[in-house]
């Protein structure tokens, strides 16, 4: 399958899963120095601002099993990151380390009008997501982190070693296999697996390299956190890193999810983690504003 095919195959299946959004949505094209971001926006209009970075190589879509309870009582704003799969287009400066990320994030929230939002991650959106934290903690209200991937603690070598195949030479069977390893089951939603088998091949334009936070950063982090992991991650050894969280943020909540793994967060069995999530992001705003 040529090219432009794959890609039109990997914009169905995006679509699909959006059509499944159990709320009324609408796709917005923000500008930047960097390129254009698309964003998925819903719930009430006077709701406080929550704004959503998805894992790599899940796109804002990601979040159809948790949007539903999200958009109850906040204005969401789901993105599809810069540089990542998606319907952001990256055709302006170049993405050269984590400081242009921060900058296109500060464009993102300064175009947009949101200060005092809260801002929740998964995986790779939930590394983006503590390191905009710290550089620029008085525009956040609450920061919720799912599965943060190479914050607290390193990357399993053997998830590495078996993600390698995906990243070398992708194809839709490769990655099948991989989540397969990590998360024991095939995906429930139909819709779901059509699209990441579409994902495998679509168009990235830059593959960031993840620092971890300085342990010194992290303790002067004044924004109120929740951490969840889970229990079956194989991302990442989940005791030490649900240790190292508890310690380099000691005000964060951090709950481990049983029978959990890091890419079955946040599509599947979501009650238990969209639960948490709505307590905590109904409390109060930082107070570093």
């Amino acid at each position: 399958m040529g090219d432009e095919s794959e890609q039109a195959v990997f914009f169905a299946a995006y679509d699909a899963v959006l059509r499944q959004w159990p709320v009324e949505v609408h796709s917005i094209d923000v500008p930047s120095a960097y390129g254009t971001t698309r964003v998925q926006v819903c719930g009430p209009e006077d709701g406080p601002p929550l704004v959503l970075l998805p894992g790599g190589g899940a796109t804002s879509v990601v979040w159809f099993a948790n949007i539903g309870v999200l958009a109850r009582s906040h204005r969401v704003y789901a993105v599809d990151l810069m540089g990542e799969i998606g319907r952001s287009v990256h055709e302006g400066a170049a993405l050269r380390g984590p400081g242009d990320l921060m900058a296109w994030l500060d464009s993102l929230l300064d175009t947009l009008g949101l200060d005092g939002a809260h801002l929740c991650g998964h995986s790779y959106g939930a590394w983006i997501a503590p390191n905009y934290a710290l550089h620029a903690p008085h525009r956040l209200g609450r920061l919720a982190l799912l599965e943060p991937t190479n914050c607290f603690a390193g990357m399993s070598p053997r998830y590495l070693v078996h993600g390698l195949p995906v990243l070398l030479k992708p194809t839709a069977e490769r990655l099948r296999a991989f989540l397969q390893w990590e998360t024991g089951r095939a995906p429930e939603d139909p819709a779901w697996r059509a699209f990441l088998d579409s994902a495998a091949t679509a168009r990235r334009s830059k593959v960031m390299v993840m620092r971890r936070p300085t342990a010194q950063a992290l303790k002067a982090c004044t924004v109120p956190t929740l951490v969840l992991l889970a229990e079956r991650s194989r991302a990442h050894h989940v005791p030490r890193t649900a240790a190292a969280a508890r310690r380099l943020l000691p005000g964060a909540r951090v709950v481990v999810l049983p029978d959990a793994s890091h890419h079955s967060v946040p599509t599947e069995r979501p009650a238990e983690p969209n639960r948490l999530l709505a307590a905590f992001l109904a409390g109060p705003a930082s107070s570093s504003r």
